[in-house]
């Protein structure tokens, strides 16, 4: 019946929101918009009728959840970087059915998840940056998933994952799956913060972010996943990684043997890692 057709890791950095204005910063961040506009294309081209992010600026800190609203619309600002992300506008459709699909699954699985309908749960920008610049609004249908669980383990993101393959597999439509986030997520100390903004915090983090990078591109996940619990904690991964997580588990965690296509070459940004990567789905 359905089928998943599109997999992607992507950024979701303010600073690409400022890159789009004038001033000083405009076109200080084309690598990465260039890279969401490429995997917009992309999904589209495959067929995607709704697209899934894992947004690792949802933050639970019990259970997982899904926002199963119809209809989003607004401005948003960002309480995080108000100077960054102020009053970008955004329109989007949602897909309540697969929403609920994905939680109830889930939940069957034994990882407990909720499906929200309620107007009054907004987005966050884990999700509405990525969707701007891939320049999807409402030519599909958004489906956000918190991907920040604080208290979670990798396993069970893992978990989560594979449930929802099996609830897009049941149902009809073609879907894309996104995770949003960076990979290592240590940021500069605030009184520096301002003067590095494309240098890495620690280089410990930086190698292991290449070395993570080699294992996808060369297809040895087996031993990704094995490093990943200790990777995201030790490299402080945003949201703890459990959308990149959650992702593999949809495309088979260890057992998945695709080779991630890099989009975006890696880049610092705030002393963080990041890339934009496609994933092939078999």
């Amino acid at each position: 019946m359905g089928q998943l057709v599109f997999a992607a890791k992507v950024t979701h950095i303010p600073r690409m929101v400022l890159s789009e204005g004038p001033g000083p910063l405009h076109g200080c961040r084309d690598d990465a918009v260039q890279g969401l506009q490429q995997i917009g294309e992309r999904l589209m081209a495959s067929g995607a009728e709704t697209v899934v992010i894992l947004d690792t600026h949802w933050l639970s800190n019990a259970a997982y959840h899904v926002n199963a609203w119809d209809e989003f619309q607004g401005v948003f600002t960002s309480s995080e970087f108000p100077t960054q992300i102020e009053a970008m506008p955004f329109d989007h459709v949602g897909h309540p059915e697969l929403a609920r699909a994905l939680a109830a699954k889930a939940t069957e699985r034994g990882v407990a998840t909720l499906a929200h309908e309620r107007g009054t749960l907004g987005l966050e920008y884990g999700t509405l940056v990525p969707m701007h610049f891939m320049k999807l609004h409402r030519r599909v249908k958004v489906v956000s998933v918190s991907g920040w669980l604080a208290f979670s383990t990798i396993d069970e993101s893992r978990r989560v994952g594979a449930a929802f393959r099996e609830a897009i597999e049941a149902l009809p439509g073609k879907v894309a799956l996104v995770a949003s986030g960076s990979l290592s997520h240590r940021i500069h100390d605030n009184a520096v913060v301002f003067d590095r903004p494309y240098e890495i915090s620690d280089e410990f983090n930086r190698q292991c972010d290449l070395r993570a990078l080699e294992l996808w591109q060369a297809g040895r996940w087996a031993e990704f996943c094995a490093m990943l619990p200790g990777y995201s904690r030790a490299c402080t991964g945003e949201g703890w990684m459990h959308d990149t997580a959650m992702l593999l588990g949809a495309l088979g965690w260890d057992g998945y043997q695709g080779r991630a296509e890099i989009v975006t070459p890696y880049f610092v940004a705030s002393g963080t890692g990041q890339v934009n990567v496609v994933l092939p789905v078999s």
